[in-house]
């Protein structure tokens, strides 16, 4: 049965996810806005412009009153859910963002971009703790396991790579793919790391 149908945005959309409670849903579009709606009513709640460019990646954080979206225009932007604002923008990338994603406890934030790094970026302060380096190319997906203690991401390279997710230094690096890996994933108990290619 369909309950509704979104409409809103002006060109493709990439990326959507339910907040945690399943209230809201946001996604995001080609068209460089993310939009939030409400899960009941299928009703546009906030319209997040900020963006310059494309949103490919978006997320919200555990207690779902904050949303990360990545875009290409080099940045990823924190948003509150309540008022549609940007609560941080996080600059620092060289190259379009592939990946955003909070942590469990929703006090920072990973993301991935096409220059080849990685970043941590702290939700206290919303300026870069560390960055992690060791990709020979674009870094297309990035995700922390649930306690937060590592971070796995993907690359063209072939390889994923796990990082400690407190000082950025690499644990292990993942290789067996022939081409690029796009997606990583850690399992719900932290043990486990699955990488698609």
């Amino acid at each position: 049965e369909n309950f509704y149908t979104l409409r809103g945005h002006t060109a493709e959309i990439v990326c959507l996810s339910f907040n945690p409670q399943s209230t809201f849903i946001a996604t995001g579009s080609m068209d460089a806005s993310a939009k939030l709606w409400d899960v009941e009513t299928g009703v546009e709640l906030h319209a997040l412009i900020g963006h310059s460019a494309e949103i490919v990646s978006l997320g919200f954080n555990t207690e779902g009153d904050l949303l990360v979206t990545g875009s290409f225009d080099h940045t990823s932007r924190i948003w509150d859910v309540r008022s549609g604002r940007t609560v941080h923008t996080l600059s620092g990338h060289r190259g379009e963002i592939s990946s955003a994603q909070f942590n469990f406890f929703g006090d920072a934030v990973i993301s991935g971009s096409i220059d080849r790094t990685c970043k941590v970026w702290s939700m206290k302060t919303g300026t870069c703790a560390f960055t992690l380096r060791g990709h020979d190319d674009e870094v297309l997906d990035v995700c922390y396991s649930p306690s937060g203690h590592r971070i796995v991401t993907a690359s063209t390279d072939g390889t994923a790579r796990i990082f400690d997710g407190s000082s950025g230094e690499t644990v292990a690096v993942l290789r067996g793919h022939e081409g690029e890996i796009s997606k990583c994933m850690f399992n719900s108990q932290g043990k486990k790391v699955i990488t698609a290619s």
